[in-house]
């Protein structure tokens, strides 16, 4: 058990592996069982709620660079999904007693009845550190409650475990039916939902569109069909070459002059429908902090990140695309709209969630605009 760190009241113990053959012990919370996927961290210091249920987060095992989490508590008006979509959790300390009047239940509670595995007391530092020198690992974690654990099998385990990239993460979390969203506004848009976050149908919303959400499967002749004002790709988990089927709509799509916008994995999907290739970052952006540039102009906003994978930036030209948006640390595309065609996307979160800052939600009324001139 790490030094300096209470024991678990429920006597759970974990240890997380990772491909480079290090391990870490803590205590153990939330679920007991074994899981596996990449590890990633994000920096932000609250909403850790919305980041537990973003299902971009799917095959991830997720650490919390902030120490202190859990002191809100968890309340369903905070959910971005369903429910959690995080493979496993890894913080430096768990508060157990938390203090908020929204808070229905405790994070040990609350990962423990939705199957998720959580370790504390890890050297959070160390991990990222790690993560940022090597780039994103592979990891298994194991939560357990009396009895050993072999560690060297463990060590074993996790150099068979295989990348989630390399899978198709948008279907395991996007919807599999149609479901309508009325804002009672004169506009309809089609929102191409590829593991989309509430706040982002929320902000559609908010400025009266009415939403469709359709499958991530949705062919280009459906979308149509409908008649909408506007697209919408949204975010989602993993890399986008391993979703060609969207790719191959939204480049359908393209040539009927509709007004689309793009956001995180929706972002990297217009590009590749465009010509445009991606690659996957050392780390990734994921946090709530990150500072952009908006091209042309002296303007630095503050966003929300969560992604893996960007768009290449020698893959622009030809591609009809110009970059709007570039990150300020490591000049990265963050933003795109094509010069001739009512297209435009960006990698960062425009919503304002989970750090309620609202700096970019001007990108939604400019995507409005679109739709009123009628592309």
């Amino acid at each position: 058990m790490k030094q300096g760190v209470s024991p678990s009241p429920s006597g759970k113990e974990a240890l997380l592996v990772l491909e480079d053959g290090t391990s870490f012990c803590g205590v153990g919370f939330g679920a007991v069982g074994r899981v596996e996927g990449e590890v990633v961290f994000n920096t932000g210091m609250v909403g850790y709620t919305e980041l537990i249920t973003d299902p971009t987060y799917k095959g991830q095992i997720l650490i919390q660079t902030y120490p202190l989490i859990g002191n809100y508590g968890v309340s369903p008006d905070h959910f971005e999904s369903d429910g959690p979509k995080i493979e496993g959790y890894v913080v430096r300390d768990l508060c157990r007693r938390p203090s908020h009047w929204t808070s229905k239940m405790t994070v040990d509670e609350w990962l423990e009845r939705s199957g998720v595995p959580g370790i504390e007391g890890a050297d959070t530092r160390l991990l990222t550190r790690k993560v940022r020198v090597h780039g994103s690992m592979l990891g298994v974690l194991y939560t357990y409650q009396g009895g050993e654990v072999d560690v060297d099998a463990l060590l074993e385990e996790v150099k068979q475990v295989s990348d989630p990239n390399k899978r198709d993460l948008v279907s395991e979390v996007a919807t599999k039916e149609v479901v309508k969203h009325d804002a009672g506004g004169k506009f309809n848009v089609v929102l191409i939902d590829c593991g989309v976050k509430r706040s982002i149908i929320r902000s559609l919303i908010a400025i009266g569109l009415n939403v469709i959400q359709v499958p991530p499967t949705t062919h280009a002749k459906k979308i149509l069909d409908i008649n909408p004002d506007g697209v919408v790709i949204s975010n989602g988990p993993g890399d986008p070459k391993m979703v060609p089927y969207v790719t191959k709509a939204v480049k359908e799509l393209v040539s009927a002059r509709i007004p689309m916008f793009g956001i995180g994995l929706g972002n990297q999907i217009v590009a590749l429908a465009l010509g445009c290739d991606t690659e996957k970052l050392k780390f990734g952006h994921r946090g709530q902090n990150h500072p952009c540039l908006k091209v042309g102009t002296n303007q630095c906003f503050m966003t929300n990140q969560n992604h893996g994978y960007v768009v290449k930036t020698d893959s622009i030209a030809g591609s009809g695309l110009k970059v709007t948006f570039i990150n300020a640390n490591d000049r990265t595309i963050e933003g795109l709209a094509h010069t001739k065609l009512p297209i435009s996307a960006v990698q960062f979160h425009p919503e304002a969630s989970p750090n309620f800052a609202t700096d970019t939600q001007f990108i939604f009324d400019s995507f409005l605009k679109t739709i009123k001139a009628g592309g």
